[in-house]
């Protein structure tokens, strides 16, 4: 049975961090690429992050950029996003996603992935 169970979303001032951790089981995580996508009410699911297999290769939307950072733990079946500099537009329900090629075409488009969580919400208060 696969599972994607994210954790560590909450409510935040502006300015301030979080990190959402991701715990996924039932497929070969270490082959998969990993997501992180968004969305916030009213709004269509948003591209935040991406990493290859072996965590070399990260890619970020623009609007996130210096200031996520995706990493992830093969060891523990794990991919984390930290979060930093929050900003109101970043609040939303954060979901990972599992895309079974190691290197994705479109690692930002929310089509390509195969497995999805429940999401984690994410509150930032100006």
């Amino acid at each position: 049975q696969v599972q994607l169970v994210e954790s560590g979303g909450g409510l935040v001032q502006a300015g301030g961090s979080l990190r959402l951790s991701c715990v996924c089981s039932g497929f070969a995580f270490n082959s998969f690429t990993m997501g992180w996508f968004r969305q916030a009410p009213g709004k269509e699911r948003q591209f935040v992050a991406a990493i290859n297999w072996s965590g070399t290769s990260p890619y970020y939307a623009d609007s996130v950029k210096g200031r996520f950072t995706i990493s992830r733990d093969n060891a523990k079946n794990t991919v984390y996003l930290q979060l930093n500099t929050l900003k109101p537009e970043d609040t939303g329900v954060y979901y990972c996603a599992a895309e079974g090629r190691s290197t994705p075409p479109r690692p930002w488009d929310y089509k390509e992935y195969d497995y999805w969580g429940q999401g984690t919400h994410v509150t930032v208060q100006s």
